[in-house]
């Protein structure tokens, strides 16, 4: 009988075993909840350990760098920035994530279709807004401007910024950030012109936002500095005048810059196409950006480095530009591409 009391007194080493058997079954729930159960299982490592080492690498970071990744800065350049390079700028911008992005237009003035070759309306760069332009227009014939497309392109260039500005008067790396030029708002604030209405000529205000600034405009984060790593134009004209200028400004900044150059004819139809062309080339330069950067990172540089374009952090960007252009080239035959290094 002695030895059967002994035997008895076996079953409490059972209790032991429950609390290892409780310990799966609390494992579940750290899967499917949120920080409060980890944080739990964080306070008794004997037994959970591994499994909340496991779960916190999904929860650290990972996320945030897949949201904010990489991203090259762009600037779309053609003659009047109305057209072409508008088109390709809502591209950059609307796509996922959207590449931060400027526009210019290199012509002396914007000139827009008129109701013949010989009577485009014509507009001041830097100081006229899309909006007042479409208003103008919709005074004087809105059914002419309508049926050839011009209002309907004003109507989409509002959406994406203020109005059409000149490349030659950018001043590169001075920052884009709070109001523009006070004369652009003071044209808003009195600007007054002559429209044709029912009852013969009238008089119409602007409807542009008197306060206009520059984080309004699509694709404005990421360009505050002022400063790209990519320009494109549309057309061969513009071109040779982004080139020709960067030249004469002496590279003051000493940062290289990418000038290519995507022939498109003007026109709604074919800026259409050339705006999905040019998304389609941003994303593979940008593609090849990352992985040179990541390597240049590896190697012990600076990621500040690659992005300020320091002296050798993107030799191995720059290398893959031309093989990545004539790739391109081949899908866009239609297209003829011209590129250059250059420097601000």
């Amino acid at each position: 009988m002695s030895s059967d009391p002994r035997r008895r007194a076996q079953p409490p080493p059972p209790p032991p075993p429950p609390p290892a058997a409780a310990t799966p079954e609390t494992i579940p729930p750290i899967t499917t909840l949120d920080g409060t159960t980890d944080e739990r299982e964080i306070q008794s490592p004997p037994n959970g350990s591994t499994h909340p080492q496991q779960q916190q690498p999904p929860i650290v970071e990972p996320t945030p760098t897949e949201s904010t990744p990489y991203t090259l800065k762009f600037c779309t350049v053609c003659a009047s920035n109305n057209n072409r390079s508008m088109e390709a700028h809502l591209r950059l911008t609307t796509t996922t994530p959207p590449y931060p992005t400027i526009s210019f237009g290199t012509g002396s003035l914007v000139r827009l279709p008129g109701p013949s070759i010989s009577q485009p309306n014509v507009y001041n760069f830097n100081t006229t807004s899309y909006s007042s332009m479409y208003d103008e227009l919709a005074g004087k014939d809105q059914r002419l401007y309508r049926a050839n497309g011009i209002l309907p392109m004003l109507e989409r260039n509002k959406g994406v910024k203020w109005g059409p500005e000149r490349w030659q008067d950018w001043r590169v790396g001075v920052p884009r950030v709070g109001r523009r030029s006070p004369a652009a708002v003071l044209q808003e604030q009195e600007g007054q012109g002559q429209g044709q209405g029912q009852g013969g000529p009238v008089q119409y205000h602007t409807t542009a936002k008197t306060e206009a600034e520059f984080k309004d405009d699509a694709g404005y984060a990421g360009t505050e500095a002022g400063t790209v790593d990519i320009v494109i134009t549309c057309e061969e004209r513009c071109w040779d005048a982004v080139v020709d200028d960067l030249l004469t400004r002496g590279s003051p900044l000493n940062r290289p810059v990418h000038v290519f150059n995507v022939d498109i004819k003007d026109n709604h139809e074919e800026a259409l196409v050339g705006g999905k062309a040019i998304l389609e080339l941003a994303d593979e330069l940008n593609a090849a950006a990352r992985r040179e950067r990541d390597v240049w990172v590896s190697g012990g540089g600076e990621e500040s480095g690659f992005d300020g374009g320091v002296q050798g952090a993107r030799e191995g960007f720059d290398e893959r530009v031309p093989e990545i252009l004539a790739g391109w080239q081949e899908r866009w035959p239609g297209l003829p591409a011209l590129w250059t290094l250059a420097w601000f």
